[in-house]
């Protein structure tokens, strides 16, 4: 067994370093930039008279970014080939991940906006793989050309984790003698809709409460007919782009439709395993972080002359961190490696359960990792001029986001007993 990060992907990151020093670096320096990651870092980002979204200069910085990580040939790594990317793995794209939040709080990659110089892109696979063709021209192409932008429409006010009881309706009706739907109900949660030119909205068009099939999805424009913005919801971590909608007499033709009539949930967990083993990664550098800011703190704080990392109360909470960081970014590239080593379908077969494992327990490592930072460094870690509780915010969503935690453990479990994977048959016959 060789556990050895290829050379080539160290080459690759080096070139990432040298991008970031010569080209990023200097956008965050060039006039008040550095506002957007200093102590006013959430004051400058929100628009708190706009309901909270984000203000216009910080997603101008944030495309001036990607600009110029798409030119230098890195946002669009992990995309295929033909549409400019690079193939990038999951294996590189973890070990990016977790080395690009181990630097700390940087517009290289800051997960706040989903935003980094080497992009992820689950829509991508989405449309490959469900998409027409003309479908995957508008939206894949014109998604890396920013004239198409999708927000995810699977969140309902009173239906999360269970998607199988969604309330949203669409029923066939034709207008103007154009064969189409009507789609009636609410969402919430539909991250980006304030740029999004289409939602891909998920509706029940057939079956009954709690059958997997008879859910479709359907690309609706923004703004369209029916299709409105109720409010923002404020969250712990701001600014907000996390609306909640109200969808009335929404009509959309045939050719709206993404994917087959009925098939939409197996649609929606098309990307779900690349989303979390990448936000796994990152969640482990950013833990990564914690710990070897706090270390760094505690040799050089001297409280009654000794430093600070003499007492055992400092070194053995920090010591078990670390211990969990070394296993779990084993795990993750393990299993990143084990993506990439077999058909695209065969994963929820057979390893979902492991990216289940990377992803919850990253994602409540990297809280208990800020939260021990916080008191290591003491007020000065509880203040706003350490990164510690912007981390907190952000990698606190993710152990509800992309499948709460209890979900995903609920996936181990099936997996563990027998009830799904691959130990189904020899457990069935115990």
């Amino acid at each position: 067994m060789d556990f050895a990060i290829p050379q080539d992907l160290e080459a690759y990151y080096a070139e990432l370093e040298a991008f970031i020093e010569k080209t990023i670096e200097p956008m965050v320096a060039k006039g008040d930039n550095v506002r957007f990651f200093d102590h006013r870092r959430e004051d400058a980002r929100t628009d708190w008279q706009r309901g909270g979204l984000p203000t216009h200069d910080w997603e101008e910085l944030l495309r001036e970014c990607r600009k110029a990580a798409d030119a230098a040939g890195h946002w669009r790594f992990s995309a295929p080939r033909k549409y400019g990317g690079k193939d990038g793995s999951n294996l590189w794209m973890a070990v990016i991940r977790d080395r690009f939040a181990q630097r700390g709080l940087g517009l290289h990659n800051d997960l706040q906006n989903e935003h980094s110089i080497v992009g992820n892109f689950p829509f991508v696979a989405m449309f490959e793989t469900f998409g027409s063709e003309a479908q995957k021209q508008e939206f894949i192409t014109g998604g890396f050309e920013g004239t198409r932008r999708v927000a995810f429409g699977l969140t309902e006010p009173d239906h999360g984790s269970d998607a199988t009881w969604m309330e949203t309706k669409a029923v066939r009706e034709k207008r103007d003698g154009i064969d189409g739907w009507r789609i009636d109900g609410e969402k919430m949660w539909i991250t980006g809709m304030h740029v999004a030119t289409h939602c891909a909205m998920f509706a029940r068009t057939s079956g009954k409460n709690g059958d997997a099939s008879g859910i479709t999805c359907f690309l609706v424009p923004n703004p369209t007919p029916g299709l409105d913005i109720q409010e923002w919801m404020w969250t712990f971590n701001m600014p907000t782009d996390h609306p909640r909608l109200s969808v009335n007499n929404v009509w959309v033709p045939d050719e709206a439709i993404l994917g087959v009539e009925g098939r939409g949930l197996a649609l929606a967990q098309s990307f779900v395993h690349q989303n979390r083993i990448r936000q796994a990664a990152s969640s482990l550098g950013a833990a990564q972080y914690c710990v070897e800011e706090s270390v760094k703190y505690a040799r050089e704080r001297k409280p009654f002359g000794e430093e600070l990392a003499k007492n055992q109360a400092i070194q053995f909470p920090l010591v078990e961190l670390a211990t969990q960081c070394e296993m779990l970014r084993l795990l993750i590239y393990k299993t990143a490696w084990e993506m990439d080593n077999m058909p695209h379908e065969e994963i929820e077969k057979t390893i979902s359960d492991k990216v289940s494992m990377c992803n919850y327990w990253a994602n409540r490592l990297v809280c208990e990792a800020a939260d021990r930072a916080m008191q290591v460094h003491g007020g000065i870690g509880y203040s706003r001029h350490k990164p510690f509780e912007h981390i907190y915010r952000h990698h606190r969503r993710y152990r509800i986001t992309e499948g709460a935690e209890e979900i995903q453990m609920r996936k181990v479990a099936a997996y563990l007993f027998g009830y799904l994977g691959p130990r189904r048959d020899k457990l069935a016959r115990s």
